[in-house]
């Protein structure tokens, strides 16, 4: 009997590398890699037509890097999820990934068993994050299941006003606090006061913090803008 496997498109600039990830994928169980591109620009003409479920997708390339192609997927391929790439630790890099469209954030030096869990959960559950992961996989009900209680711990901890709140924050446009409160018809000082108790509640220190975990906790869905309002 045939299974269907998840099918991976791999989006990265250096060939051997790219070869070596879809050696790798194409021998786990359930994933086959059907698409390989050497940058975005040769990923849009290579992507018309196919059916691509997960879009490791590096986010320095030339002609058209990581971050253009990841919004170029959100906008034309809302049905690919797209999983970042990179060597750069940086939260900067992290946010930009995840408000461009990004799934998830994956560093190029984790282990094969990182990877596999990584494509798993963009795969199940829409989104990957690293703290979630432990050093033993788990099945995918239980996994499924854990994230639902998690989320919503997490999530009564905060007010529909400070999720409106959060959602701004992770607008694409990257509004200033200012243009935050003219959005939610409130003072400077009312959104400053969201702020700090984000901050308190949910134990992190910056703008970037609050944008993780909202896609962390699917407050905004990779690759939506549910707070625009043009």
């Amino acid at each position: 009997m045939s299974t269907t496997k998840v099918t991976i498109a791999l989006v990265e600039d250096h060939a051997l590398f790219r070869n070596m990830m879809a050696d790798m994928i194409n021998g786990l169980d359930g994933y086959e890699v059907v698409l390989q591109a050497a940058h975005g620009q040769e990923y849009v003409h290579l992507a018309q037509g196919a059916q691509v479920a997960v879009a490791v997708v590096d986010l320095h390339m030339p002609v058209m890097d990581g971050f253009e192609t990841i919004r170029w997927i959100r906008e034309h391929q809302p049905s690919t999820r797209a999983l970042a790439l990179t060597f750069e630790r940086t939260e900067e890099a992290m946010v930009r990934a995840l408000r461009a469209g990004a799934c998830g954030f994956l560093l190029k030096d984790v282990s094969k068993q990182v990877f596999r869990h990584a494509l798993e959960q963009v795969a199940l559950l829409g989104h990957y994050h690293d703290e979630e992961m432990n050093s033993q996989l788990v099945p995918t009900t239980d996994l499924a299941r854990r994230y639902t209680a998690a989320r919503e711990e997490a999530l009564s901890r905060i007010t529909e006003r400070e999720i409106e709140f959060i959602r701004y924050v992770c607008d694409e446009r990257e509004l200033t606090y200012s243009q935050i409160a003219d959005y939610m018809n409130v003072t400077d000082r009312t959104v400053d006061g969201y702020r700090e108790a984000l901050f308190r509640k949910i134990a992190v220190k910056s703008k970037a913090g609050l944008v993780i975990f909202a896609f962390k906790w699917g407050i905004v869905r990779a690759g939506s803008n549910e707070s625009r309002r043009d």
